[in-house]
């Protein structure tokens, strides 16, 4: 009988040998489990000292990664590294390759609103745990790497430089629930992004043609706008057509209704509400300088006042009034008048008036309609004849934006904080989006400018001088705000309102510098701000664009930055480049409720699906 004991024997030694040699396949693998966090350390460190910051990070080998490095957060067992938040800390410079890239269990990466620029490290992108990448507003270049992780759900490249082609691998990416590629220089057609879980999709303000994908129809028009040689070729549905029937039925019926009531209006002898009251014989001895040298004696009460003006003066008490030179502007020269019982209005005597006065008194009448608005400054009354055309408004004792910016930048100044200029260039923006929306497509503010935006003393901003460009000689002078003109307007001679989202981009760069665009030489030689801004963006990426003044606060670098991209959109060349104004009065307000929700602290790296 054979014995099974050798048998058995044999089966232990190959069982011990199994595991010996599994121990020993294990131990290289072993230390690099133990170093993982340690790698992960080392690569960070490899980042901050070849990437420049302006905020100091405390990020050093004496202290633990997971519990006190700023902006790192690593898993529940503190084994690996899998988020990194460092929106606005002032990062200038390329990502290099090998640093970033090299944490293989990141999930979260968010370094928005820093100076960073050059290729995006594919090493990145392709990181295979990698959910969420927050890189909007730097000025990174180059095209978007091909090789992206499949776990990507948010994808925020917004406000950079990326150009070529939109990736086709895109559309493997079946989790991606956001995807922001506004505001590069996309080129190409939109790739077929049939993605279930996609929410929300931005494509603006790039150079993209052909069509738009059927895939994508769900999304509205504005994820697409600014590409200016873009289609649609979705055909209109029955509910589209019924609408469109709709809406020009009521277009009809509204200008039906308005010719009936301009004909009984003139039937009556209906004009503008004028409310007149004499003043005492007295009145003032000193006599206006010369705004209404040129009304004629007949006509001296035919001042036409606007809606329910509260005003209670006519013609000639406002040329019995003392004045004051106020300055001289792009359309003429403006006085501050004193009136009876110290009411104080200003009188603008329009210089190279070239239209009729039917036409005159119908501009009149749509610059009366937009100036409706808490940021525009009303039309309060108009005068017209042959030799003379005069414009009563409000006198706003506080100044204009300019005279708070550049004046007295000495010692003893109180400099214009962030918060002001915020709350400014938020009012402008909406005084401007609002003349825009109610004049119609046609209608221009036509001179935006910092001496044109006044100002009350809680800094509400009041927009001054809009829509009377159609009735001067405005452009007939090279030397007339110069520095603010759009490139095509100085071609065409024509302004839009294009032209004016360029004029408001340089009045940001304005607040956001301190420098005026025109210099105090001698000649106004103009300072083009937006070529200058641009150059120290692409050399250095440095806070050195931004007002000195601004320095001093804390925490407002990523606002500022931010603004800063707003601007940079507004004064592109193209003008379809450029976003329209209720879209910067958006941008805008959304800066101001990040500094509502965000305030006072800018290092505030909590977690957020949508802006971490």
């Amino acid at each position: 009988m054979i014995s099974k004991y050798p048998t058995q024997k044999l089966l232990m030694k190959l069982q011990s040998f199994q595991v010996v040699t599994s121990i020993f396949i294990l131990l290289p693998i072993i230390p690099l489990i133990i170093g993982d966090l340690n790698s992960d350390r080392q690569s960070l460190l490899d980042f901050a000292s070849a990437v420049p910051h302006i905020r100091k990070l405390n990020w050093n080998s004496n202290i633990s990664v997971c519990s006190s490095w700023v902006g790192i957060t690593c898993n529940d067992d503190k084994t690996r590294v899998i988020a990194i938040r460092l929106p606005g800390v002032g990062l200038s410079g390329p990502i290099p390759a090998n640093s970033i890239g090299n944490l293989d269990a990141l999930r979260v990466l968010s370094l928005r609103s820093n100076y960073l620029y050059g290729n995006l490290p594919s090493d990145i992108t392709s990181i295979p745990s990698l959910q969420s990448l927050y890189l909007q507003h730097n000025n990174f270049s180059g095209e978007i790497p091909t090789s992206l992780s499949a776990q990507l759900n948010v994808l925020d490249l917004s406000f950079n430089s990326f150009s070529g082609n939109i990736p086709p691998t895109i559309k493997n990416l079946l989790r991606l629930t956001v995807l922001r590629l506004q505001f590069n220089l996309f080129t190409g057609a939109i790739p077929d992004l049939n993605l279930p879980r996609l929410k929300l999709l931005n494509l603006s303000y790039n150079m993209l043609n052909g069509s738009i994908p059927y895939s994508l129809g769900k999304f509205p028009i504005s994820s697409f706008t600014g590409n200016s040689i873009l289609c649609d070729n979705k055909k209109f549905g029955t509910s589209a057509i019924i609408a469109i029937a709709i809406g020009v039925s009521s277009i009809l019926l509204l200008l039906v209704l308005v010719f009936f009531f301009c004909c009984l209006k003139k039937k009556n002898g209906g004009g503008g509400s004028l409310l007149k009251g004499k003043a005492a014989n007295g009145g003032r001895s000193k006599k206006p300088e010369d705004f209404g040298s040129g009304v004629q004696e007949a006509e001296k009460n035919k001042l036409v006042f606007f809606g329910k003006c509260s005003y209670n003066f006519d013609l000639e008490d406002l040329l019995r009034a003392s004045a004051e030179v106020l300055g001289k502007g792009s359309y003429g020269t403006a006085y501050k008048a004193v009136l009876d019982e110290g009411v104080m209005v200003v009188v603008k005597r329009l210089r190279e008036v070239v239209v009729g006065k039917r036409e005159f008194e119908q501009q009149m009448e749509d610059v009366g309609r937009v100036g409706q608005h808490p940021n525009v400054l009303p039309l309060r009354a108009y005068y017209y004849s042959k030799d003379e055309k005069l414009l009563v408004c409000d006198y706003i004792p506080t100044g204009s934006l300019s005279a708070l910016l550049h004046g007295n930048r000495g010692i003893g100044r109180n400099p214009l904080d962030w918060d002001s200029r915020l709350k400014i260039s938020l009012g402008t923006a909406r005084g401007i989006a609002h003349i825009h929306s109610e004049g119609g497509v046609k209608f221009t503010h036509g001179n935006v400018k910092s001496s044109n935006v006044l100002l009350t003393q809680d800094h509400n901003a009041c927009v001054s001088d809009y829509g009377l460009t159609p009735l001067t000689n405005f452009l007939a002078t090279p030397s007339r705000g110069p520095g603010y003109r759009a490139p095509e307007v100085s071609e065409t001679r024509k302004v839009t309102q294009k032209s004016d989202v360029y004029s408001f981009g340089v009045l940001l760069l304005e607040m956001l510098t301190g420098k005026a665009p025109l210099k105090s030489t001698g000649h106004d030689d103009p300072v083009d701000l937006p070529r200058w801004v641009r150059s120290v963006v692409r050399e250095e990426w440095t806070a050195e664009v931004f007002d000195p003044e601004l320095m001093s606060h804390q925490n407002v670098e990523e606002e500022m930055v931010q603004m800063l991209q707003i601007a940079l959109a507004c004064v592109a060349k193209v003008p379809d480049m450029r976003p329209n104004m209720s879209e910067v009065v958006r941008m805008i307000e959304d800066i101001r409720q990040s500094e509502l929700d965000n305030r006072p602290s800018s290092e505030d790296y909590k977690s957020s699906v949508n802006t971490p």
